[in-house]
């Protein structure tokens, strides 16, 4: 469930805002009024706006759409000087390792399912009051671990970073980055009906760090790092 003071927590159900608070029927009671008033326009105006700066081109939900939710890009220049949560997740996908499902397939799919453990069980409140301009002004560095393409190749599985970009509902998502990682493995069953050429499943290593753009430049460290030894 995610609430108004949660950081990143993604609903599980397509109709998720359907059944909290009924904030989708009061969206759709809104819309429906005759003429709009001036600050229902102001908003979406406003809703525009944030869409055209988003980080992906799709939503991952209707009800997300609707809302306006979804990570905007980053502002020129940006770095997560101050880091404040570091979160780590896998993902697996058994089928369609050869991205022949389409653009949630392989390695794709797998990224998605990585990014999503990572942050899906998280609750981080703090963040609108620790972060100048609140979790819409957090930063989100995301590193993927993924597989190589073949066991000669230097290069990993592509991945369509757009659908991993659409995974967070707020924030401002920097570039992600994909390194060679993860794993492959043999489940010994295939399915064609899912995409499947082999036997080959593929696990994706996600790590997602979030906080903010103090505007302080420095030294060659992208953030401060702490010693236990110092007793911070």
């Amino acid at each position: 469930m995610m609430t108004s003071s949660s950081s990143f927590i993604i609903p599980k159900l397509p109709k998720y805002f359907s059944s909290v608070g009924g904030r989708s029927q009061l969206l759709a009671s809104f819309s429906s009024l005759s003429p709009p008033s001036s600050t229902h326009k102001r908003k979406l105006s406003s809703q525009n706006n944030n869409n055209n700066n988003l980080a992906s081109s799709q939503s991952w939900s209707e009800e997300w759409k609707s809302l306006g939710l979804g990570a905007r890009l980053p502002k020129p220049g940006s770095r997560l000087t101050n880091l404040m949560f570091v979160q780590m997740g896998f993902g697996v996908d058994q089928h369609g390792n050869d991205g022949s499902s389409g653009s949630g397939g392989g390695a794709t799919q797998a990224s998605v399912r990585a990014v999503r453990n990572a942050i899906e069980f998280n609750s981080i409140p703090g963040i609108i009051e620790a972060v100048p301009g609140g979790r819409s002004e957090m930063l989100i560095s995301v590193k993927l671990g993924i597989p190589l393409k073949r066991e000669n190749s230097s290069e990993p599985m592509e991945v369509n970073l757009n659908e991993v970009a659409k995974v967070f509902p707020y924030g401002r998502l920097m570039p992600i980055q994909t390194v060679v990682g993860g794993l492959t493995f043999n489940t010994g069953r295939i399915v064609r009906e899912l995409g499947d050429v082999d036997d080959l499943a593929v696990c994706v290593a996600a790590c997602v760090s979030i906080g903010y753009d103090s505007g302080e430049r420095g030294g060659e460290e992208i953030h401060a790092i702490h010693d236990t030894k110092d007793g911070n």
